[in-house]
């Protein structure tokens, strides 16, 4: 029988203080163990997307150890080290081919580097003469992380809180949705109703080019991206990409900024670049931006303490060699179509579910209500919370969300297994995940057809 840490066994302040929390003991490849030997079936690549090469790699082990014993620690702000100084050159090689990147930043976890992609995004405008140039603009849908910054970067009142009075304005656009907005006017105009207004004062339009878990596996249609693109050239604002999950391979290239018709000034990523090894983040500048800086004052300060660490950038190059050593990335651009089709097939006759989408190893599923397809689930149905419940009873790890709150989106489920998971994984994963959304229409159409619908605005 499974044992759980209770919260009165606990000192750990958890994100959920009444909730009790499997302890896992033990990992191996897509399977999570407790020190019962009940085992779990992980679909989520550790639970937030970061394990993308499985668990227990002894390869990537040995990496720390024999850089731990020949450097742990050298401060990046008077000094450097080969690990870093290779692995900067090898994400500069990787990164999108027309966008002429120049430098890497490094950081210790993916809020980190979105914070740290505003601090040079701010710095461009300021080295180049317009220290005006300050606002931000970002969509409304979206999550990058639960700093003051960060968090003020999405427009989901639901997630700030009591935090509100901490964040500074940033300015909003509603995503372009399937619901929505599907071919990207909408998202336009208002971005044009921003620029009409404040656009002399606006330094970077920051977003995820690929959605995680705000909107699982969206992306806006390329009309948006094109119009997003012809706007920035002409009033001088950067492009700032947040591939914190999609970065180092999740959506079939080793950025997702590639599959899209827009090149970014500047990325944030993280998650893929540590693998679950290792915590890591950085930015990725484009030449132009580097060099503006350089010809100014030639700084950037604000670093941190373990940014660039010898052992952190040694498992770094050490995910890097496996992901070239076993064509990880083109397996996922492979595979990926193929476990789609599978999830939707899977899914078909659930009428819950109103699509199945994705890129590569990055998949999304969203509930509505069956009625018209198109109106949110009422919150208090507990959809997402049910799926994820209906999932661990099986002994499968997932993730929904339910945003509804916030008016642009409504419950939602992750895909996002390791790209190292094997085809009978995959299609294990499938199974269980495909029980669970059947046992929770099950549970939720009969008290669903006693209520009435709740149009979407």
């Amino acid at each position: 029988m499974s044992h759980a840490v209770s919260p009165g066994a606990s000192h750990v302040l958890a994100p959920e203080l009444h909730a009790s929390y499997p302890l896992i003991a033990r990992g191996e490849g897509v399977w999570l163990e407790e020190a019962d030997g009940t085992r779990y079936l992980d679909a989520m690549s550790g639970g937030s997307m970061v394990a993308t090469l499985g668990l227990g790699r002894r390869d990537v082990v040995e990496a720390a150890r024999v850089q731990a014993r020949r450097v742990s620690f050298a401060h990046n702000e008077w000094l450097t080290n080969p690990q870093q100084e290779r692995l900067a050159r090898r994400l500069v090689e990787r990164a999108p081919a027309d966008g002429d990147y120049a430098r890497v930043s490094f950081v210790t976890g993916g809020a980190e580097a979105n914070e740290a992609a505003l601090r040079l995004a701010r710095s461009y405008q300021v080295e180049r003469g317009h220290p005006e140039r300050w606002r931000i603009i970002s969509p409304a849908q979206a999550y990058h992380g639960p700093t003051f910054a960060t968090l003020a970067l999405t427009g989901r009142p639901g997630l700030h809180g009591p935090l509100a009075p901490y964040l500074f304005e940033v300015l909003h656009i509603p995503p372009s949705t399937k619901r929505f907005d599907p071919t990207g006017e909408r998202a336009l105009a208002a971005l044009d109703a921003i620029l009409a207004d404040v656009g002399d004062e606006v330094c970077a339009y920051y977003c995820e080019g690929v959605s995680a878990a705000s909107l699982p596996a969206y992306t806006p249609p390329n009309t948006f991206w094109e119009g997003l693109a012809e706007r920035a050239q002409r009033h001088g604002f950067l492009i700032c990409f947040d591939e914190i999950v999609t970065g180092l391979g999740r959506t079939g290239s080793w950025f997702a900024a590639e599959q899209l018709p827009v090149t970014p000034d500047l990325i944030a990523t993280a998650k893929g670049l540590g693998g679950g090894y290792t915590a890591i983040g950085a930015v990725l500048a484009r030449r132009h931006v580097y060099e503006t800086i350089a010809a100014g004052s030639g700084r950037v300060p604000l670093g941190h303490t373990w940014s660039g660490a010898p052992v952190a950038c040694a498992v770094a190059n050490e995910v890097l060699d496996i992901l070239e050593r076993e064509e990880l990335v083109a397996r996922v651009a492979e595979r990926g179509p193929v476990l789609r089709r599978r999830l939707a097939d899977a899914l078909t006759d659930v009428s819950l579910v109103s699509e199945v989408r994705g890129r590569g190893f990055l998949l999304g599923v969203e509930y509505a209500d069956p009625r018209d397809d198109r109106c949110f689930l009422a919150p208090e149905l507990r959809v997402a919370a049910r799926v994820d419940q209906a999932a661990i009873a099986r002994k499968l790890v997932t993730l929904s969300v339910q945003p509804t709150r916030d008016g642009y989106a409504g419950d939602q489920s992750l895909f996002a297994p390791a790209f190292t998971a094997t085809e009978s994984e995959l299609d294990e994963m499938v199974e269980r995940f495909a029980a669970a959304v059947h046992a929770v229409e099950a549970q939720v159409l009969p008290v669903l057809e006693a209520t009435p619908l709740r149009p979407t605005a």
